[in-house]
């Protein structure tokens, strides 16, 4: 009964991992190529390369170290390449109204103007 309860847990980690990977290579195959060399990250075929890689081995190559190795990939790509092509492509969440230099927590300090 142990042993069916860890290999539930081991599957269901197994596919987060294989989930992370396929979403970060779908962040990476949607950004566009020139905001890879704007941000100072390696070039998108380098990441579509090492994600596919990590997709590939969730896939079909269950083998752990491999699939540490995606994970490691796919965790650098979602918080520090994402975030810099967002930043350079001017994609910023929120909705709206952009904001300003002269804007505090509660709205701009210029009254509005």
């Amino acid at each position: 009964m142990l042993l069916e309860g860890f290999n539930i847990f081991t599957g269901l980690l197994f596919a987060a991992m294989l989930v992370l990977a396929a979403v970060a290579f779908g962040f990476a195959a949607f950004a566009r190529e020139d905001a890879y060399r704007a941000a100072g990250k390696q070039t998108k075929p380098f990441w579509l390369v090492i994600l596919g890689i990590a997709v590939l081995v969730n896939l079909l190559l269950p083998m752990l170290f491999l699939q540490i190795a995606g994970l490691i990939a796919s965790i650098v790509f979602m918080v520090d390449v994402r975030p810099a092509l967002k930043q350079v492509s001017g994609g910023g969440g929120g909705g709206g109204r952009r904001g300003s230099s002269s804007d505090g927590p509660y709205g701009p300090y210029n009254g509005g103007r």
